[in-house]
C-alpha cells in the first residue's frame, strides 16, 4: 500500500466514513491513477478534467460511478493533499430520474417459492419484510432480533445511523426455523468464516437464481425487494413519513419516489375525461 493511499484511508477513518465508502473511494482513486500511470500527487486539474471526460465519452460510465469518482477525487485533493482548487468547476451530470422496479405481492410470493435453501430464503425474506438494504441484511447480528418488542435493530446503516424496523410474525417463524438449523452465534447470517457475515455477492447470486427459477420477467435484485416493501406499505395506506423512518431516508423527497409507482394510487385517480358531462342525446356520435 502506497503512503498516499494509507493517508487517505486514515483521513476517511478519522471522519468516520463507512467501510464500504472507504473501499469505493480507494478503488476510484486507484483507477484514476492507473489511467495515467502516475500517482495522483503528480497530476493536475487538467488531468482530472480529462479523466472525467473519458468516463463520460469513452467508457460511458454510469451516473453513480461518475459521481463516486468525483467524490473520491474531491476528498483526495481537498482533504488528503490539501489542494482545494483541483476540482473547482467540476460538475456532475444531471441525474437520470428512473422509477424503481417493483414486484406485485403475487410476484413476491412467486419469488420466495423459488428460493432454494432455508438460509437464503431467510435472508431474502428479511430484506423484503423489513425493507433492508443488502448491506444491512448481511450485517445483522443474532441479538438484533428482538422478539419481545417485535423489532429488528439496524446498526450504523447508511449515514452512520441506528434505527429500528418492525419484525414480521411470519418472518420470525422463518428465522426461528433457520436458527434451529444453523445455530448462528454472532452474525445472524454468517459466511464461510463463522465470525464474518455472508457476502453481499453471495446474497445477490441467490436473488438472481431465484428470479430465474421463478420465471419473472422483471430485473429483480435485493434492492427490488426494498422498493417493493415501501410501495406495498404505501398502497396499504401507511403514512409516507413512517415509511421514510423505516427505510432510514434522511430526506422525505427520497421516499416520495414511491408515490409514482403505487398502482393503487394510480387506479384511484380519476382521469379528467371521466368527469366530463356525457354527450347530449341526439348529438352525432363519431
Amino acid at each position: 500500500m502506497t503512503p498516499l493511499r494509507q493517508r487517505m484511508i486514515e483521513d476517511m477513518k478519522l471522519r468516520n466514513y463507512a467501510p464500504r465508502t472507504i473501499q469505493v473511494y480507494v478503488e476510484r482513486v486507484a483507477t484514476f491513477a492507473k489511467h495515467f500511470g502516475k500517482s495522483p500527487e503528480h497530476l493536475g486539474a487538467a488531468d482530472v478534467r480529462a479523466y472525467l471526460l473519458s468516463l463520460v465519452q469513452e467508457k460511458h460510465a454510469s451516473w453513480s460511478y461518475y459521481s463516486q469518482a468525483v467524490a473520491a477525487l474531491r476528498f483526495l485533493y481537498r482533504t488528503t493533499l490539501g489542494k482545494k482548487w483541483m476540482l473547482k468547476g467540476v460538475v456532475s451530470p444531471r441525474k437520470q430520474k428512473k422509477l424503481p422496479v417493483v414486484l406485485s405481492p403475487d410476484e413476491v410470493a412467486q419469488f420466495f417459492e423459488a428460493v432454494t435453501g432455508l438460509k437464503h430464503r431467510a435472508i431474502l425474506m428479511t430484506a423484503y419484510a423489513a425493507g433492508l438494504r443488502v448491506s444491512e441484511v448481511v450485517a445483522l447480528r443474532v441479538d438484533d432480533i428482538d422478539s419481545r418488542r417485535m423489532v429488528i435493530r439496524i446498526r450504523q446503516a447508511k449515514g452512520q445511523k441506528d434505527r429500528y424496523v418492525m419484525l414480521s410474525l411470519r418472518l420470525l417463524a422463518v428465522l426461528r426455523e433457520y436458527w434451529k438449523a444453523a445455530r448462528p452465534t454472532l452474525f445472524l447470517f454468517p459466511g464461510k468464516v463463522p465470525d464474518r457475515p455472508v457476502t453481499t455477492r453471495t446474497v445477490g447470486r441467490a436473488c438472481r437464481d431465484a428470479r430465474e427459477a421463478a420465471g419473472l420477467g422483471k430485473h429483480v435484485t435485493v434492492h427490488t425487494l426494498r422498493h417493493s416493501f415501501a410501495t406495498h406499505l404505501l398502497e396499504a395506506g401507511t403514512d409516507i413519513r413512517i415509511i421514510q423512518v423505516l427505510l432510514g431516508h434522511r430526506n422525505l423527497r427520497t421516499t416520495e419516489v414511491y408515490t409514482h409507482v403505487s398502482a393503487v394510487a394510480l387506479e384511484a385517480t380519476q382521469s379528467p375525461l371521466d368527469r366530463l358531462a356525457p354527450p347530449m342525446e341526439g348529438r352525432p356520435q363519431p
